[in-house]
This record gives C-alpha cells, structure tokens and sequence, in this order.
C-alpha cells in the first residue's frame, strides 16, 4: 500500500528533528509518539552487538495474534511433516488467531525446517501449505524420540542473515545448507568446541541448542532482554553487528513485538557470537545511518500471494531487501516489515 509506506517514510523523517528521541544506556524511554511518526532510541550495545528500539503507535489495535512457539506449546496448532523437503502443511485448530514468521525452525519430523514466509492462521484454518527449507542437510528419518510425521516445537529462529537471504532471495535449498555450515563453523571458532550435534551434526537447530552457543548468547540476552519492560510503545528494533547495520524488524502491533522479542534478540546475540572478532572494538551506527536503512522508498517491488489472507510485498534495494507481510482481512494493512542488509 503506497499511502503506508509513504507514511511510514515521513514518520521516519522526523527523527532528524527528534534528538530527544536518543537515549543512551540507563537513561529515560523515548517520547510518545505522535500521530505516525516512529522514534529511535538508542544504541544499547552489549559486546559487538548494538540495538536501536523502535517507538511508535499501534497500526492494527486490539491485536490478539498467538505466535507459533505459544500455539505449539499449546496445542493449538499443528505441523506436519508432508514428505516435501521445501513444503510443510500447518493447521490452526484453536479459536484464536495465529501469527508464524519466516526464519522460525520447527524441529523433527524428517528433517528439521525453517519457514520460508510469514503466515496469519485463522481459528480452524484447516491445513494449509507452507513453504520451508531444511537446515539440515542428510537425514531422512525418525531421530531419537522425535516424532516423526509432526513439528512440535519451535523455540528458535534462524541465526543467521546469510541464511535467511539464501531461503529468502535465492529461495536455493543448497545456498541454505552452505549457509548453515558456515554458520556451525563460525559458532564453533568462537565458543572454542565443536557445536555439531552427535545426534545430527549437520542440524542448525541442534547447533543452536549447544550449551556452550547458549551460555555464550546469554551475556548479550541478560544485558539486553530487559529493554520492553518499562516501555509500551515498541514495535521493533535495528540490530547491528561489529558497527554494521545487520536486519530490522518492525510490527503493526507493540503487543506481538513484545511477545515475539524473546526470540527475536536469542537469535541476534546467536549471531553477534558466530561474528565476534576477539579483541577488537566497534563503534555502534550513527542514527541516521539507521534511519536510512529504515527508508523503504527505492528498490524494484513485487507482491506474491502467501495464501487466501496474507500477501507478501518484496522491495529489493541496492544493499538491502524489504519484506513486508500484508493482511487483506485487516484492508491489506501491513503486519510485519522485516529488513536485511546484502552486505
């Protein structure tokens, strides 16, 4: 929607006149926003990791969206194995509403899966196709006490900007595996042992699991996971690593930002730990330099039906790719815009 995104850009262009809007560490919330403008605040940096915080006002109000990890913990939807390496089948059967987000792993069946696209369940939406990629490369098979024909659970999300550009632009099943490898390799530089998995050594959501990746990851999540907690208005944030500005992600609603925040900040500190360089010391970006990154207005635009209810717009710039989910049962309102730096 043209009118959305011009809105969105002009609220951002407000932030040059906003100073009081950055904060450093310790110090006060940003102001509320007003009308649609969106507000930085920031950086908090821990290590080699910096976040800017996004304010701004509610898009969609009176949200009541469930995320996958919830739904799966509940019960109240189900993924199935379909036997297709880069397709799934998933079945709301609740009464409530689901949002599922591309990048989230949903771990066994036959091989451990990352969602290729965001996706809105309805209440008893019946199955619906999905489209996925495995992040794990050989196994074809029950492993352990997994069960093998459903997904129960999803407790990450892909650590990875490479990854997520492999599945997402190159949509190649074998730039993902390179990708993953590279990453286990990066992990395993950095936590000083092997992040392969006996049970499967080529599996990222096992790699991720590592305890030594998680008690690494934890400095970072302890320093910044309490950020949402005196504020209301966050609906999302920039994270860079060593100084350069990495992905973004901003919500239509504050309330599933928060519930999705969790998540979202295990994964960067996962990330920030694969790309630790030892010893050397980064400067957090200038703000404009993210307000920049957050400018959505150039780059070549095409939509894609996800399903009867979600469209994906894509918007692929010079260094960076905007995803933006779209619900046509909220008038095409946007619900998720999702940023990546190429390189």
């Amino acid at each position: 929607m043209k009118t959305n995104l011009f809105s969105f850009v002009a609220g951002l262009a407000l932030l040059i006149v906003a100073p009081l809007a950055l904060a450093s560490w310790g110090g006060s919330s940003a102001p509320k926003p007003q009308k649609d403008d969106f507000r930085l605040e920031g950086p908090f940096t821990e290590r080699n990791l910096s976040v800017f915080l996004i304010h701004g006002k509610d898009r969609v109000r009176g949200e009541t969206f469930i995320t996958l990890q919830e739904a799966l913990m509940q019960k109240k939807v189900i993924v199935r194995e379909t036997r297709e390496v880069n397709e799934l089948s998933i079945e709301n059967v609740s009464a409530q509403e689901v949002y599922v987000q591309s990048g989230d792993i949903v771990k066994g069946g036959q091989q451990d899966r990352m969602l290729a696209v965001d996706l809105i369940l309805p209440p008893h939406s019946g199955k619906i196709p999905i489209s996925a990629f495995c992040v794990e490369n050989g196994r074809w098979s029950q492993r352990g006490n997994e069960a093998v024909a459903v997904f129960n659970s999803s407790s990450n999300s892909v650590a990875s900007r490479d990854v997520k550009l492999a599945a997402r632009m190159k949509e190649s099943q074998g730039e993902v595996w390179r990708e993953v490898a590279a990453a286990q390799s990066k992990l395993s530089t950095n936590v000083g042992g092997n992040v392969q998995a006996d049970a499967s050594p080529t599996s990222f959501q096992l790699a991720l699991e590592n305890k030594d990746v998680q008690a690494n990851s934890e400095t970072y999540t302890r320093a910044l996971g309490g950020l949402l907690d005196s504020r209301a208005d966050v609906i999302g944030y920039v994270f860079a690593i060593n100084g350069k500005i990495n992905s973004a992600d901003v919500y239509a609603s504050s309330a599933l930002f928060k519930k999705l925040w969790p998540k979202l900040l295990k994964a960067s500190a996962i990330e920030a730990v694969a790309e630790l360089r030892q010893g050397e010391k980064f400067a957090a970006p200038k703000a404009a330099e993210v307000r920049g990154f957050l400018d959505d207005s150039s780059g070549v635009e095409k939509e894609k039906d996800v399903s009867s209810r979600v469209q994906m717009m894509t918007r692929d710039g010079n260094d960076k790719v905007l995803f933006e989910t779209r619900d046509r049962a909220k008038s095409d309102a946007w619900i998720h815009r999702n940023y990546i730096k190429k390189n």
